[in-house]
């Protein structure tokens, strides 16, 4: 597996990606065609156009709604470990400071650099993207959502 990194960390499921939202956008497409060129069935079409634009913005909000608050429980349940690994305080005080962005930004920090970056982003109240720009030494998770 390549070396994971700032550039290359955002991971893409095919079925849903590549197939699912490829065919309902063309199936959405195809659709508003017909609404501007069958004037006789534009009522048909639209109603069809509405029901597929809500099946695809559905399908995405509950895909994502799942992946991401199992994944979110999960990114702070390994802080919070890693923390107290590292440092032998809690990260309770900790993480009442941090956004969960901010958190989820610094689980890609190596150990070596974990406490100093989370110092830092508590001082200089880092954003995610900066977070991870400042990591020198990636943590990959080759197994996000």
């Amino acid at each position: 597996m390549k070396n994971q990194n700032y550039e290359n960390h955002i991971r893409f499921y095919p079925p849903h990606h590549f197939v699912f939202y490829p065919l309902i956008f063309l199936l959405i497409g195809s659709s508003v065609y017909y609404i501007v060129s069958d004037s006789e069935n534009r009522v048909v079409f639209s109603f069809i156009t509405v029901i597929l634009v809500l099946v695809c913005w559905l399908s995405f909000m509950t895909r994502q709604h799942y992946a991401l608050t199992n994944q979110n429980r999960i990114v702070r349940l390994e802080m919070r470990l890693r923390y107290l690994q590292l440092t032998g305080q809690p990260f309770d005080e900790t993480e009442r400071r941090l956004s969960f962005s901010q958190i989820a930004a610094l689980r890609f920090a190596s150990n070596e650099e974990l406490v100093d970056l989370t110092e830092r982003t508590l001082a200089q109240n880092l954003d995610a993207k900066s977070i991870k720009k400042a990591i020198k030494n990636w943590n990959p998770d080759h197994m996000r959502v």
